[in-house]
């Protein structure tokens, strides 16, 4: 059987880049300039809906309910996996990640989960195609924090 097909060094440094500005703007609460780094018609699983067909249905439905309620968004770069296609037009980031949930009561938790990216190259970038993010097991779901949205 053949090894899984890791991607090669510069995937690797794009898609660490490309997570290390996403999680940015997850953490400004910055939905205009993420937008740019998904496929209009990417098809994406939510912890608030199953699937989810088109980049503006899912930043109304997803990340509006979870990113102005939550704070301190990474990616957990050194437990990050990254696959490619040996033709180099597709690839798979699969990552766990971690932030900072608020109960009711304006308390803290840790709220860590995982997350798995499909994308496709596009002319000289990539755009991510599919989206799975999920919180880890046993954490609780609802975050009651109130930041504001810094731009649709």
């Amino acid at each position: 059987m053949a090894a899984l097909p890791l991607a090669n060094t510069e995937i690797v440094q794009f898609f660490r880049r490309w997570l290390e500005t996403f999680a940015g703007y997850v953490r400004e609460v910055d939905y205009a300039s993420a937008r740019p780094l998904f496929h209009p018609d990417v098809l994406a699983f939510g912890t608030h809906n199953d699937v989810i067909p088109g980049l503006d249905q899912w930043v109304t439905s997803q990340w509006n309910n979870v990113w102005p309620k939550t704070s301190d968004f990474r990616f957990v770069l050194e437990q990050t996996s990254i696959l490619a296609s040996p033709d180099g037009m597709m690839a798979t980031v699969i990552a766990p990640w971690t932030s900072t949930g608020y109960h009711a009561d304006g308390s803290a938790f840790p709220r860590p989960g995982r997350a798995t990216m499909v994308f496709s190259r596009e002319g000289d970038g990539w755009l991510c195609v599919h989206s799975h993010m999920s919180l880890n097991r046993g954490v609780p779901q609802a975050s009651h924090a109130n930041r504001p949205v810094k731009a649709w």
